[in-house]
């Protein structure tokens, strides 16, 4: 209740504290989107041990690709071709 009697006197905070909070709410609602559909965001390692087999190459895991092409690598295709 301080905080209000603080901002009623000083009026002039109160943009600062509404851009403060809508901030705070963005990151946490944020971190919580992140949590729950990341692949690549650990929470149980019990029930998954090896949570890097689930994911799928195509589908990218950034917020934003611009024009990612998926190329192998040559070195990499012969090391697997003389493994075989």
């Amino acid at each position: 209740m301080k905080v209000f009697r603080v901002l009623m006197k000083n009026k002039e905070l109160i943009p600062l504290a509404l851009i403060i909070t809508a901030a705070a709410s963005g990151a946490s609602s944020f971190a919580v989107y992140s949590l729950n559909k990341k692949p690549d965001v650990i929470i149980d390692r019990k029930r998954n041990p090896e949570p890097w087999e689930n994911v799928d190459p195509n589908v990218p895991g950034k917020l934003i690709t611009i024009n990612q092409q998926w190329k192998p690598i040559e070195e990499l295709q012969k090391v697997r071709r003389a493994t075989r």
